[in-house]
C-alpha cells in the first residue's frame, strides 16, 4: 500500500515524529492498543498496523488490539470485523464497569471512576499478554482540553504526557497521536471508511470535557495557532510537569 505525500504529511509523519521524539515504541515490542470502537482508537489501530507491517519506523513491533466490554449493550461486530480483516484477533475483556458505576455506586459524576476502572482492566490485561506498551487514542485536542480542565477545576497547569511508565503494572502508556488534531483524525476515519461503533454510555457528550472542547474551538477562532503554541509551551522543559524529549534521539 502506498500513500500520497499529503497523506503522509497530515497523518503518518506527525505520528512518526511523536514516536521518534519521545521514544514511544522500541524494536520488537508488543504494543497493546486500547480499542473502544470510537474514531480515535480505531484510527490509532489502523495507523499502527500500517507502521508495523511496512516497517516504517525502521524496525518490527507487534500490535495487540484489546477491547473492554463495559457491560453496555454495544455492538462491537464492526470493530471485530475490522481487526480480523487486518489479520488480528480482538482480545475482548469482560467487565462489570457499567454495573458498578451506574447501578451499585450510582455515581453522579461517573467519568472519573469509569476511567480509573477501565485503565485498571486494560493495563492488567496488556501485562498478561506480554505487552510492554499500551497505546491510547489521545490526540492534541485531548491534551489541550485536559490542560484546561486541570487549570480551571484543580488549579494545576499540566496535561498528560506522551509516555508514562506505570510501576505497578510495569507497562508504559503511550500516546502516538499526540501531534494530531482531532479534525485530522475525523478526516482519516472518513477517508478510510473506518467503522465507528455507537457509544451507549448515558453521559456521552454531556461532560466537562465537552465544555473544554467548545472553549478550545472558540479560542481557535480568535487565535488560530493556539494548538501549535500549546505544543511549544509543553516542550520548553522549563517545569517539572512538561513534556521531556528524549535527548539521545
Amino acid at each position: 500500500m502506498s500513500f500520497s505525500k499529503r497523506e503522509n504529511r497530515i497523518y503518518y509523519n506527525p505520528m512518526m515524529k511523536a514516536i521518534g521524539r519521545y521514544n514511544l515504541i522500541e524494536p520488537g515490542e508488543k504494543v497493546a492498543v486500547g480499542m473502544s470502537g470510537g474514531k480515535d482508537s480505531t484510527s490509532l489501530f489502523v495507523m499502527l498496523d500500517t507502521l508495523s507491517k511496512q516497517k516504517r519506523l525502521g524496525f518490527e513491533f507487534e500490535v495487540v488490539p484489546i477491547c473492554l466490554d463495559l457491560g453496555f449493550d454495544m455492538d462491537i461486530a464492526p470493530m471485530k470485523e475490522l481487526v480480523e480483516s487486518k489479520g488480528y484477533e480482538l482480545d475482548i475483556v469482560k467487565t462489570d464497569i457499567a454495573k458498578v458505576v451506574f447501578d451499585i455506586r450510582e455515581e453522579k459524576n461517573p467519568c472519573s471512576l469509569c476511567a480509573k476502572m477501565r485503565r485498571g482492566y486494560l493495563y492488567s490485561r496488556a501485562r498478561e499478554l506480554g505487552c510492554q506498551k499500551v497505546a491510547l487514542g489521545h490526540h492534541l485536542d485531548d491534551a489541550i482540553e485536559t490542560y484546561f480542565m486541570n487549570f480551571l477545576f484543580h488549579g494545576r497547569m499540566e496535561s498528560f504526557e506522551p509516555i508514562t511508565y506505570l510501576t505497578q503494572t510495569e507497562v508504559s502508556i503511550i500516546r502516538p497521536m499526540i501531534y494530531l488534531e482531532e479534525k485530522s483524525i475525523i478526516r482519516f476515519c472518513q477517508k478510510k471508511e473506518l467503522p465507528v461503533v455507537f457509544n451507549p454510555c448515558p453521559v456521552d457528550k454531556k461532560t466537562k470535557r465537552e465544555e473544554m472542547k467548545r472553549l478550545i474551538e472558540g479560542l481557535s477562532v480568535d487565535y488560530p495557532l493556539v494548538k501549535q503554541r500549546f505544543i511549544q509551551g509543553m516542550e520548553q522543559e522549563t517545569k517539572e510537569n512538561e513534556w521531556k524529549i528524549e535527548k539521545n534521539l
